[in-house]
This record gives structure tokens, sequence and C-alpha cells, in this order.
């Protein structure tokens, strides 16, 4: 090893022990020593995560193990958002709901997710540097600039825990001698769960694997490089198939269009961009100023580190192209490109490739600032500018337990909680709704005595005794995946024009009504090309080694 140069050369690579992981841990517990003193951050989408935890715990209780329906979602008329938001960050804040006081819970998740993107980059950067500059990368990876827009400001839980990923796709990329068959199935786990963890990051974690892998092909003069992506990317969507065909499938039952309604469409969110609405505008300058800072320092150590390109030039080269792709794209000019490549407008916030961009930033101030001193002198310099825009353009807003235990109460005495508009039923309008509405009327001028004996997410039953043929209109959204049954036949479910609540036709008399939330086709085809794709993962991971070294031969 050269002097003052932390580059392994010996190819051994740093054991991951407790003092690396206390480190780590210590330095996300740092990030919540505000929460103490100030109480939880009220980020962007707070509501929308801690309302889906405890909807699905809610679930859980039921027996509904995947949830699909939102049942108090839009104060109780429904809404399918676990049909479109992707499971993992709601099924782990549910899972520690379960085991945590309910106002400690986002707290632990964030402890959780900041921990597990240091981890991830201790293992990308045991790969080059001695232990001391691994555990560094690993702590400022955890606390970079934007994971703490991100605690602080924007509680984007699920792409908070999305972070964990990008170092382990840098890792399998860059490292040739993992056996092309395990190399390919790993990368195409991580690719599922970026599926599965947030659809935004997903996206970005595809566009970045498909630059690095050209990237890597033309350094290696290989075509194979690109033909094991593309095999790892088909697998990858097969192991998230149960989530991601459903989602893509029923899209068109759902207002998702109001995904990129104004403030929410990419050239409202190019750094610097301006708005009618200066609440958008301020946030925007909060999150501008930190790419900025982020931007500067990246391409400053890359230049640094220029001397370190001929001891790992795959590496040198991947990092400088990818920051040079995550800093054109936050930019203005780069708008033909958001409008050509597919699903990339759907992002919202070109602001989010700093999600990516960290990785290089992380790696670059490692090779570049040897110093301790200077290291810390940057990171300070980093929190200055955090401090700056905290005071001059938007501070973050704040929850006390009360106002946590108030969302719990919201959910237990069934007022429900506001929805999300890309996932309302298409016929649906929430703004014209009635919150303290029966849960069954009827809509005419027959009369009826109804008693509901079950009203959950997936099941309403309840019979209706009426004077005469009338509809009845529920306290829910329709949905092509509901199925009503009257008397044990199959009814036709009409839609209530104004609201786009559920009507149901009965006849005079007795009537037995069952409304169940069913599997449609798009689900169950999904969940089989799920089980076959992890059947065909275990297979690939326990395959004899002789047929590996058979396969290496070729």
């Amino acid at each position: 090893m050269a002097e003052n140069s932390s580059v392994q050369t010996n190819g051994r690579k740093q054991t991951f022990t407790w003092t690396s992981f206390l480190f780590i841990a210590a330095a996300a517990f740092t990030v919540e020593i505000p929460f103490f003193f100030l109480g939880n951050p009220s980020g962007h989408d707070i509501e929308f995560h801690l309302y889906s935890w405890l909807e699905v715990l809610s679930q859980w209780k039921l027996g509904i193990f995947y949830p699909r329906w939102a049942e108090l979602a839009n104060f109780g008329y429904g809404a399918p958002r676990f049909v479109f938001y992707p499971p993992a960050s709601w099924t782990l804040g549910s899972a520690l709901a379960v085991i945590f006081p309910w106002t400690l819970v986002p707290s632990v998740y964030i402890f959780i997710a900041l921990t597990a993107a240091g981890v991830s980059m201790f293992f990308l950067t045991r790969e080059w540097f001695d232990r001391r500059d691994a555990i560094f990368a690993a702590t400022l990876y955890a606390v970079n600039p934007y994971n703490l827009l991100i605690v602080y400001w924007r509680s984007a839980f699920a792409e908070l825990l999305a972070a964990s990923l990008l170092p382990w796709l840098l890792l399998l990329l860059l490292r040739p001698e993992i056996e092309v068959r395990r190399q390919t199935t790993f990368l195409a786990i991580v690719l599922a769960c970026a599926w599965l963890i947030n659809a935004p990051a997903a996206v970005m974690v595809h566009y970045s694997a498909a630059l690095l892998l050209l990237v890597i092909a033309w350094q290696r003069r290989s075509p194979r490089v690109l033909l094991t992506g593309s095999i790892a990317v088909l697998l990858g969507a097969a192991l998230a198939a149960f989530y991601l065909l459903p989602a893509i499938y029923e899209q068109k039952w759902v207002d998702i269009v109001q995904a990129i309604s104004p403030g929410y469409r990419i050239a409202d969110n190019f750094l610097f961009a301006h708005t009618a609405d200066a609440e958008h505008d301020a946030f925007n300058r909060v999150v501008s100023w930190i790419a900025v800072s982020e931007i500067v320092v990246t391409i400053s150590t890359a230049c640094a580190a220029l001397a370190w390109r001929d001891r790992a030039r795959q590496l040198w080269y991947a990092l400088v192209i990818w920051t040079g792709a995550c800093t054109i794209v936050m930019l203005p000019f780069s708008a033909p490109l958001w409008n050509v490549l597919p699903k990339l407008r759907f992002m919202q916030f070109p602001w989010r490739w700093l999600l990516c961009l960290a990785v290089p930033l992380t790696l670059f101030v490692t090779i570049a600032l040897r110093n301790w001193i200077s290291r810390a002198a940057l990171y300070l310099a980093f929190l200055v500018v955090i401090a700056f825009v905290w005071l001059h353009y938007q501070a973050p807003y704040w929850d006390y337990a009360p106002d946590l235990r108030e969302m719990q109460d919201n959910m237990e005495s069934n007022i429900g909680y506001e929805g999300t508009d890309e996932y309302t039923p298409i016929a649906a309008d929430p703004s014209v709704i009635d919150k303290d509405a029966r849960r069954v009327i009827v809509e005419g001028p027959a009369h009826a005595a109804i008693h509901v004996s079950q009203w959950n997410a997936s099941e309403k039953l309840f019979t209706a005794d009426m004077s005469a043929h009338d509809n009845l209109v529920l306290k829910l959204f329709n949905y092509p995946a509901w199925r009503v049954e009257v008397n044990g036949q199959f009814v036709q479910a009409g839609t209530l024009e104004t609201t786009g609540q559920m009507q149901i036709p009965v006849q005079a008399g007795s009537n037995r009504v069952e409304v169940s939330f069913t599997r449609t086709w798009d689900r169950k085809l999904g969940e089989w090309i799920s089980v076959f794709a992890v059947l065909l993962v275990i297979a690939l991971l326990c395959w004899p080694s002789r047929f590996a070294a058979a396969q290496k031969t070729l």
C-alpha cells in the first residue's frame, strides 16, 4: 500500500465488526438528538406514511396480511393505495408499531434506515479502503446532507430506506470476480428490492444501473455485461411482479395523472425553479442550495482524486459519469430527457437524483480528503448550509407525542384520514364527500331497515329490508376489484355520479348484501410470476458448484 493511500492493493477485504456497526449507529442516532428537544420532524409525507402504517397494522389484526384497499383513506370511503405504493416501507413501519410504542416508531424507522445505508456503504468501500476510511465513508453516507433533508423536511420514509440499495448496486456491478450466475442473481434481488421499496427510487436505480452497465461494458470491451444486466432487470421485475404487475395494470382505475399535477411537475422542481406557490418555492430553495453544495463538493473532490484514477479505473470512471448524469438531470436544460425517457416524469422531482449523487460524493470525499480535520471541516460546512436554509428559507415542522397519538385515535375511532389524489378511484371526488355519512343509505324514496354485520377493508356484509325497489349507496368508493352479491347472486354495482360511491340495486323485501375485495387476474398472475421467480433464484443460488465451474470455462 502506497504512503497516505487507503487503496487496498493486496485484495484483502476489511471485516465488518461490531466496532464498525457502532460508529454507523452512533452517527444515525446523532441525527435524532434534536428529536428529544423539538419533537418528531413533520415532513411533507409524514401523514401518508404514518397513517399507512396504522392502517396496515389494523388489517393485520383482522388477518389481512397483504392489504390492498386502505379502508379509512378519504375519511372512510377508502382507496387502493396499497395496490400502488410498494410494500417494504409500510411493512417495516407496521412491524415496528407492533414492537415499540407508537410515538417512538418513526424515530426507530429512521434509525434503521440510516444505519442500513451506512452498513451497505461499508461493504462497498471495504473493497478499496482500509477500515478507518471504510467506517468514515459509511458514517458520511448514512448522514449525508440529502438524507438529512429527507429526515427533517420530507419524511419520505420509503425513499430513505432505498438509500441502502445504491452501494450494493455499484458493488455488484464492479466485482468481476463474482461468478456471473451469482452476480446476475444478486443484482436481480437488488433491483427487485428497489421496486418493493419506492417506485421513484426504483426508476433511478434502474437508469443508474443502465448507465453504469454501459460504462463497464465499454471499459471491459464486453457486451456480455449488458446481457447480464438485462437478465437481472427481467428477473428483478419478475421477483417483484406480485406488486409491480397490479400497480401497472390498475393505474387506469385511478387518477394517476394527479401525481404530475401543478407543483409536482418536472418543470416546477428543477433546481431554483420558480412557481406561483411561495411555500413550494421556499422548499425548492432549501433543496437547491443543498444540491449545489453537494455538486460542488463532488466535482471538486473528483478533480482532487484524479491521481487515484489509475488505481481503480472502473470505479473512478463510473463515479465521474454517474456524477455528471445526476447533475445534468437536475438542471432545466435536461427537460427534453424527462419528456422522452420512459416513466422518468413520474419521479416528479429532479432533485431526487441527490439520492444517487450521495454515493459519488461519499467516495470522492473519502479519496480526496486524507486528513481527518479536513473531513470534519467539510461536514461542518454542509451543516452550515443546512442551518442557512433552515433559518433563511424554511424551517422543518414538528409533531409532538399528542399529534402522533391523535393519528392513532383517528384510526381507532374510524374517523379516518385524508386520501392521496393519485390513488383515488377514477370516478371518485373526495372534495364533495360527507365525512359523517352512514355506511349504507337508500338513494331514492324507498324505506329500509339496514343492519350492518361486518364492515372492514376486504368485506362488507349487511342486510336491507326494503319497502320497494331502489338503490343502496355505500360509504365506499367504487373500484373494479369490488364484487357484489345480493342474496347470493352477482350484481353489477353502479357508481354515484357526484361522488364516485358504490350503488347497489336491490329489490323490495329482504336483501342480504355481500361486498368483497377480490383478487383480480393481474394480482393472481403477478403472484405466480413472483413464485416462479423466487424458485428460480433459489435454484440459481443453490446450483452445484461443479456446474458453476463448468460455466466459467465456457
